[in-house]
């Protein structure tokens, strides 16, 4: 495409390839609510699961033929996405989608991130801010602005979310207290085959 803008990335695949994975991230994020993936295909699976859900949300005949046609499985998925996704969002007019870059765990170091359906039980932003605020408390400090932002953003569209995040925060002081805390190793993934040697 000599000049134009790029409106999409390409992820090395023909059109038909790049379609069915972006289909297969979608589906997987509907079902899982969280997955890990490099960070190109997580920016363009992010752009198909926010249509997605917006079709949920319309909860029309056309829209129910759209995400038949889009998803994999999707008697499987429909009802999930028809059902409980559409009633969490209902209120939001939004962003239902977060992409979080993490180390990467592939030993080809390519960029990796995390991409996850938000105000879910796997909201990673959630944890941390709950994680977070525990650690403040046990050292005896303030809160400060950015924990403020946060927790203003992560309890904004969720129902009970002060309950939950309460609930969150005491579970990670109740195991700073019982030292069940440790560190998660990022464990790579064999990208390329070992190399047999010939002699």
């Amino acid at each position: 495409m000599a000049g134009g803008i790029v409106k999409y990335r390409h992820l090395s695949r023909d059109s038909a390839h790049r379609r069915a994975l972006l289909r297969n991230l979608v589906t997987s994020l509907i079902e899982h609510e969280s997955i890990s993936t490099t960070w190109h295909k997580a920016k363009e699976a992010q752009r198909m699961a926010e249509k997605m859900i917006t079709l949920g949300k319309k909860n029309t005949e056309a829209s129910k033929r759209q995400a038949l046609a889009y998803l994999f499985r999707p008697q499987e998925m429909l009802p999930k996405l028809f059902g409980p996704l559409r009633e969490r969002y209902a209120n939001r007019p939004g962003g239902y989608t977060r992409v979080l870059r993490i180390e990467p765990i592939k030993e080809d170091q390519a960029a990796s991130a995390i991409l996850e359906l938000v105000d879910g039980p796997k909201d990673m932003r959630f944890a941390l801010t709950a994680k977070t605020i525990a650690t403040v408390r046990q050292n005896g400090h303030k809160i400060n602005d950015m924990t403020a932002a946060n927790i203003a953003k992560v309890t904004s569209f969720r129902k009970d979310a002060d309950q939950e995040l309460e609930q969150m925060v005491q579970k990670f002081e109740r195991m700073a207290a019982q030292g069940e805390e440790e560190d998660l190793e990022v464990k790579k993934k064999r990208v390329y085959p070992k190399n047999l040697t010939s002699r």
